[in-house]
């Protein structure tokens, strides 16, 4: 199976997918328990809630489960979040702390190294080939790294999670006009919280990418689940009235984003 599916398009921006697959190879779904083959921590249907949001937007989406390997994650293995719980590069619990392997068949550094071979470098090969190819349209690209997650995990933060959570790791990853673009579309979102920087400030994508003296800028959405789903628990269905209202705002922010950099792009052509 391929890691990665993509979609070209001429826009300045690219959604990025890295956990709404639910590849397993048959041999590494042997060694998951009953628990891990639930596949309760996938972002459910989040490449369905985008999609045609965006005309001629570029995407790219990791196949694979994040059980398999997360594409999220940093290649080295360092955490996101020193100190906090989380899961790691290949998970060995789920984010209710639970384990998601049988005993004995927790993957060794052996099929990290595999695994990070045939599912996470191939996803972040294509990533940036995108995201070059797009810069060198436009002199500037924005990925928007699309996510979304249950919106109460004790074993990863307190309390209820906000429905919009938008990470730019502190202001570090884009240009303050894309985030200010984006806090304003969900600030104004009626019936609908919002975070910015809060219990999830990027992932290791956005983090890694988001280099705004490059050109290149990335912002992080992390949407609760239950903005878009029946339920938040199995068989964890999609709510198609929740989804049409939620994608109002989407289209907004996206149709922000491009807006904003292509005005970016012809200010920073103007200057030179």
């Amino acid at each position: 199976m391929s890691a990665f599916e993509v979609r070209q398009g001429s826009s300045p921006v690219i959604l990025g997918f890295p956990h709404t697959g639910t590849d397993v190879p048959p041999a590494i779904w042997e060694r998951l328990n009953d628990n891990g083959r639930v596949l309760a921590d996938t972002d459910w249907h989040i490449h369905h809630l985008y999609d045609g949001l965006l005309p001629d937007v570029t995407t790219v989406r990791a196949t694979f489960h994040r059980y398999v390997i997360d594409a999220n994650r940093d290649p080295a293995g360092n955490s996101l979040y020193p100190g906090q719980n989380t899961t790691g590069l290949v998970p060995g619990t789920d984010f209710d702390g639970r384990p998601i392997w049988k005993d004995g068949e927790e993957p060794g550094e052996e099929d990290v190294a595999d695994r990070l071979a045939d599912f996470h470098a191939p996803y972040h090969a294509a990533l940036s080939s995108e995201i070059e190819r797009v810069k060198a349209i436009h002199g500037i690209a924005v990925l928007y790294d699309c996510h979304s997650i249950r919106s109460g995990i004790p074993f990863l933060f307190e309390g209820t999670l906000p429905d919009f959570n938008i990470g730019t790791d502190m202001g570090k990853t884009c240009d303050q006009t894309l985030q200010a673009a984006t806090v304003d579309v969900v600030s104004n979102a009626q019936g609908y919280s919002s975070i910015l920087n809060g219990r999830f400030k990027g992932g290791w994508t956005t983090r890694h990418y988001g280099q705004p003296e490059t050109g290149i800028h990335a912002i992080q959405m992390e949407l609760a689940q239950a903005t878009h789903l029946i339920t938040e628990t199995a068989p964890f269905a999609y709510d198609k009235s929740k989804a049409n209202k939620l994608r109002i705002h989407l289209k907004d922010i996206l149709t922000r984003i491009e807006t904003a950099a292509l005005t970016l792009a012809h200010t920073k052509r103007g200057t030179k």
